[in-house]
């Protein structure tokens, strides 16, 4: 690793036009070759961060250095809606530095790395949601940049894409930032934390790999408050004495302002205890009452096959209380040919969030989804997702991917569905609230079907039936 700073943020500070303030006054240095995670809650602005970087947000006060010649190249959560009608080879084009005669060797190179072989006659949209997460990161790497950057590149991806992913980055030599809610991911490749304070607005920034930064954080917590706890009792005896002296009057006055001045040292000195970030609320999915029979009954489900849709016959029937896992590996379509019962409420978790409308705002969205509309009733719900007044009234479009994942948790509890279909619910959640959600699932008494590469996510669910498609 090179002793050469590539990026430098110097007391940067930056808003959107909202007011809504994502750095203030924040620093921070990577050297040529660092490989570092950059973390933060739902919200908190690590997108936009990237964005400062490529210099499509300009900051608002501070400094952004860019070592001069250095070439980056992000590869984003989701691919733009306006590509998805854009062929394989048209997309790369739009990426690619090169001469035109070159790109399809390109293409086969970096699709290698990512371990894809897909037609490149293909419009985007016909290819699965782990597919494009791994086109997205090829469309990076296919710039060569000196600095890669890459947005929750683990989602979408199977297990063998996960492994590749990982192996690829362990021997990836140049400068890598990876934002990602993945753990056990980030431990393996990177050797720094840049964590984004939602708070404070600040960046700290951590040597060593993940779980050592945990643990340094969790130490730095606990010292901070041992701290405050000794200046707290200090302060209290002080005040005590201080009161006693000003009372006696004479020359004892001048000991007690002496003590008063002491006090208010000492509650300056005082430090802001790093917050954790929050983790939602335990929550209940309400099932739709008076629920009885067959709520589900598939027959036949899609697959691809050689990038060709084909038919599969399957018999499935779920009723309340069972919860189907849909396996198989990314590329296997997992829609289903399905007769569902009639009066039947089904609530989708889309990992595109497709079933939300963009345009319209929180606040209509949570409301909407209810049967009977009480606003008390939502704002408590919304409350326990971390979706407070900040962004109530902000279009869904506006929120941040996990953001929108909250959104659509919230929307399915206060739908109170009979039917739930889950495809990729993890995907862009912040790993402390994965559990709590697992849980919810777990106790949710209508029928699910539910698609998940997380093997310790599936395990947590209540799983009572599978199908596996690549069979």
């Amino acid at each position: 690793m090179s002793n050469d700073v590539v990026i430098r943020f110097s007391d940067v500070s930056f808003e959107y036009e909202n007011g809504k303030v994502i750095l203030d006054e924040a620093s921070f240095a990577l050297r040529k070759g660092m490989k570092v995670a950059l973390m933060g809650q739902n919200g908190a602005g690590k997108t936009s961060l990237f964005n400062l970087i490529m210099g499509t947000n300009k900051p608002s006060a501070g400094n952004i250095f860019i070592k001069e010649g250095e070439t980056i190249a992000c590869s984003q959560q989701v691919i733009p809606r306006e590509q998805l009608t854009l062929t394989l080879r048209e997309f790369f084009a739009t990426y690619f530095k090169g001469e035109d005669y070159a790109l399809d060797k390109k293409i086969k190179e970096v699709m290698e790395i990512v371990n894809l072989t897909l037609p490149v006659d293909k419009p985007l949209s016909a290819f699965s949601g782990g597919q494009q997460a791994r086109l997205l990161m090829a469309s990076a790497l296919i710039q060569n940049p000196d600095v890669l950057m890459l947005d929750e590149p683990t989602n979408n991806l199977d297990y063998d894409g996960i492994g590749h992913l990982m192996t690829f980055l362990m021997a990836y030599e140049k400068t890598c930032i990876v934002i990602s809610h993945d753990a056990d991911f980030l431990n393996m490749f990177t050797d720094g934390v840049i964590y984004l304070d939602i708070f404070k607005h600040k960046i700290d920034q951590y040597v060593g790999d993940y779980y050592v930064v945990v643990e340094e954080i969790k130490a730095q917590i606990e010292k901070e408050i041992r701290k405050n706890a000794q200046y707290e009792k200090r302060i209290r005896d002080n005040k005590e004495k201080m009161n006693y002296f000003a009372n006696k009057g004479g020359k004892m006055r001048i000991i007690a302002k002496k003590m008063r001045d002491e006090i208010e040292q000492m509650e300056e000195d005082k430090v802001d205890v790093r917050k954790e970030d929050k983790t939602i609320r335990k929550f209940v999915i309400p099932a739709q009452p008076d629920v009885v029979g067959n709520i589900i009954t598939i027959t036949s489900v899609g697959v691809m096959k050689n990038h060709q849709p084909t038919e599969k016959p399957v018999e499935i029937i779920l009723k309340k209380n069972q919860h189907l896992l849909l396996k198989g590996p990314n590329g296997i379509g997992k829609t289903t040919g399905a007769k569902i019962l009639d009066g039947i409420r089904v609530g989708y978790y889309r990992q595109d969030f497709s079933t939300l409308d963009f345009e319209e705002t929180v606040y209509d969205t949570l409301i909407g989804a209810m049967q009977k509309q009480e606003e008390e009733k939502m704002r408590a719900v919304a409350s326990g997702f971390l979706i407070g007044n900040n962004i109530m009234y902000s279009k869904v479009g506006s929120l941040s991917e996990g953001q929108k994942g909250l959104v659509a948790f919230a929307q399915l509890v206060l739908q109170e569905p009979g039917l739930l279909i889950l495809d990729e619910p993890t995907n862009h959640i912040n790993f402390r609230h994965i559990p709590v959600i697992a849980q919810a699932l777990k106790n949710y008494k209508g029928a699910m079907i539910v698609v998940s590469h997380v093997d310790e996510f599936v395990e947590q669910v209540g799983i009572t039936d599978e199908l596996d498609l690549a069979k």
